[in-house]
């Protein structure tokens, strides 16, 4: 994990108070849909994200079950969706709910497992996301994620930055907009050293826009300042 320095600390306050003075979630419906492997810590993430949003005067809704997908008027009403559900299914129905409320202009955004290595047999949804999980080789490996679009208003201002968690090797939809990568070592699978995969992107689908940052294993990748920054102007980007 990256040590907490004076530097990263002072980082965190500006970011933090620039996006209370500035927030685009203040007075938009947001719904968080969470479950799956309870290893990703699901309902953890969920409350931090929702406490987040709750102090920038955000409407917050909960909700444990993709049938939420289902629910025309509560589709219809949201701004963002918030999805932490790791592997899991839904059902056809649920997925198409899902799909035509952010092709219609809802956003999506969510981080790690919980949006890019869910629903594993839909491919339709991993059209939408553009990338899917499929290795992480070493488990918990220290690793660099680099800014690569420092220009961008979800990026700007944040710098490179180095951390100890899952480095996820995924299948990536070529029309992704990269705001970050990382590199991997080759110490776990030599084949792969060197390759340069994103870590951080967005895109739209349809008139929808969709976020997605593959840090978030645990809990504790959200004390790192600039983890924390890319997620939370993420949602900001990502909402209608």
């Amino acid at each position: 994990m990256k040590k907490i320095t004076l530097v990263s600390v002072l980082l965190f306050c500006i970011v933090t108070f620039s996006t209370k003075a500035q927030s685009s979630v203040e007075g938009k419906n947001i719904l968080i849909v969470y479950g799956g492997w309870q290893g990703h810590q699901p309902e953890v993430f969920a409350k931090k994200i929702a406490s987040w949003l709750e102090e920038q005067n955000a409407n917050v809704t909960l909700s444990q079950s993709t049938s939420s997908y289902t629910d025309t008027a509560l589709m219809e009403s949201v701004d963002l969706i918030i999805q932490h559900i790791t592997m899991s299914k839904m059902k056809g129905r649920e997925s198409a709910g899902l799909r035509k409320a952010i092709a219609s202009g809802v956003g999506l955004a969510g981080c790690h497992g919980g949006l890019g290595d869910s629903f594993r047999d839909d491919t339709e949804y991993q059209y939408m996301i553009g990338g899917q999980f499929v290795k992480h080789p070493g488990g918990q490996v220290q690793y660099g994620v680099t800014i690569s679009d420092t220009a961008d208003p979800i990026t700007s201002g944040i710098g490179d930055f180095k951390l100890k968690t899952e480095q996820y090797y995924m299948h990536i939809d070529p029309m992704i907009e990269i705001l970050a990568t990382t590199k991997f070592s080759g110490e776990h699978d030599p084949w792969i050293e060197g390759v340069e995969m994103p870590v951080v992107w967005k895109k739209k689908y349809g008139k929808g826009k969709v976020f997605y940052s593959a840090l978030g294993h645990s809990e504790d990748v959200f004390e790192i300042p600039e983890a924390w920054a890319l997620m939370t102007r993420g949602i900001e980007w990502a909402t209608k």
